[in-house]
């Protein structure tokens, strides 16, 4: 870098999170560079704030398998964790997989088990809704498609 700075930006969540910035981070850490990772809106930490789910106890997963199979078992995996352990289990999904991930929600969980779903958090499109599975059934469902969308399950 010859003694200049450099910044890592992202056009949507934290740099590093969940994001291929990680690589370059790590390689600045092996490289002995000075990392300082500076505070910004985080739409992990805004959907837990705002889902009244467990703020005390949680994982982010990041995203989940995109194969059906491998998904659903991931969160029968992750809900029965949260049932053990009081965890509250965050993950995230592409803006055009969110119907199906939402579906597979639906379809999976435990009708008792609490589902927060946080879109676009911070604008005027915003969505932060907090339901058990039963209610989210019997609801309207929620437009998801091409949104930038965080979901929250503690069962």
């Amino acid at each position: 870098l010859g003694g200049a700075d450099l910044g890592l930006l992202s056009d949507a969540g934290c740099p590093a999170v969940a994001d291929p910035g990680a690589r370059l981070v790590a390689r600045a850490h092996a490289l002995g560079i000075r990392v300082v990772p500076l505070v910004g809106p985080s739409s992990i930490l805004l959907g837990l704030m705002g889902s009244g789910l467990n703020g005390q106890s949680f994982a982010f997963h990041g995203y989940l398998p995109v194969a059906e199979g491998e998904r659903d078992a991931a969160l029968r995996a992750l809900e029965d964790e949260s049932r053990k352990l009081g965890r509250t289990q965050i993950f995230i999904e592409t803006p055009y997989r969110n119907e199906r991930m939402f579906e597979a929600l639906l379809r999976t969980l435990k009708p008792e088990t609490r589902l927060c779903v946080a879109c676009e958090l911070n604008s005027a499109g915003e969505l932060l809704l907090t339901r058990t599975l039963r209610e989210w059934k019997k609801a309207a469902r929620p437009a998801l498609a091409r949104r930038p969308a965080l979901f929250l399950l503690l069962a």
